[in-house]
Parts: C-alpha cells; sequence; structure tokens
C-alpha cells in the first residue's frame, strides 16, 4: 500500500484533489450554463408575449445572434419543423421583424433567402405605438361612452411612451 514514505498516500490525495477541483469547474460551469438559459429563457417569454408566440421569439434570437441565415438553419438551430419556420419566417417578414434577401451564390442554381431580424428597439418601437394606443382607448373610455356628461370635449392621449436608443 505505501512504500514507507508516504507518496502513495499523496498521489491518492493529489488525484482527489484534481476530481475535486473538475468537479468545481464543472459545477461553475454548469451553473453558468443554467444561468444563460434561465436567461434566454426570460428573453424568450418577454418576446413570445412581444411577437405572439413562443416560435416566432425562438425564431427572432436565433437571427439576432446568426443573422443571415436560411429558414433551414433556422430551423436546425432552433430544433423547429421546417415548414413552422419557413411560416413564421413569411409573416415575420410581412409585419416588417425581419429582412430578407437573396443569399449570393457563385454557381448556378437556387439561392435561397437569408433573414436578418430588425435591432430590438425597433420591435420595442412598434410594440409601444400599440399598447399607447390601447392605454389612451382605456384611459378616454367614459368619455366615449358619453359618462362623464362632457361630449363636446376631444379624445385626449394622456399616455405618451417614448423609446430611445442608446448608441454610446
Amino acid at each position: 500500500m505505501s512504500d514507507g514514505n508516504g507518496s502513495e498516500s499523496l498521489d491518492i490525495d493529489e488525484e482527489q484533489g484534481d476530481d475535486e477541483s473538475v468537479s468545481a469547474r464543472e459545477r461553475l460551469e454548469a451553473e453558468a450554463d443554467r444561468a444563460v438559459t434561465e436567461f434566454d429563457e426570460g428573453v424568450v417569454d418577454l418576446l413570445a408575449w412581444v411577437l405572439d408566440t413562443e416560435t416566432r421569439a425562438r425564431i427572432y434570437v436565433y437571427l439576432r445572434q446568426h443573422p443571415n441565415s436560411t429558414s433551414d438553419e433556422v430551423a436546425e438551430g432552433t430544433g423547429l419543423y421546417p415548414s413552422t419556420v419557413r411560416e413564421a419566417l413569411a409573416q415575420l417578414h410581412d409585419e416588417g421583424t425581419v429582412d430578407r434577401h437573396k443569399r449570393e451564390s457563385a454557381g448556378a442554381g437556387n439561392n435561397p433567402y437569408e433573414y436578418e431580424a430588425i435591432a430590438p428597439s425597433a420591435l420595442v418601437r412598434g410594440v409601444v405605438g400599440q399598447v399607447q394606443e390601447q392605454l389612451n382607448a382605456v384611459f378616454n373610455l367614459d368619455q366615449r361612452l358619453g359618462e362623464d356628461g362632457d361630449d363636446d370635449r376631444p379624445d385626449t392621449e394622456p399616455v405618451r411612451i417614448t423609446v430611445e436608443d442608446d448608441e454610446e
């Protein structure tokens, strides 16, 4: 077991020390991965509210991370069905949430569309306009229903939301 000078027990201690440091490193990496995943899921949840579905949110996040991707690349990267991705990309393009252009190719053949998501600030501006309209409709509800006794008063817009880019 021991050669009399304790070297075998030292070797075992060193191996255990290495195992402990590796497992501590692995634990830290796992915690970092978990934090990123939870952050990403939080972003996807918020974007799902903005973009109507989790599918569209996942596509948006993927395109922000991987601009100029084709629908097949998006499907592979998100794990979504290609037909689902193509349909969602068409809707997002029609709404102006993603831009598309033909991929340039040196050879002959089919050049697929490449997609790129608009900046988050532009996305938020579009949502802010909708939220502002809805809030003002609620604030002016009494007037629209004629319950405040002053039907001659014009609609007011008590809510104004402004989005500024932080370009610094």
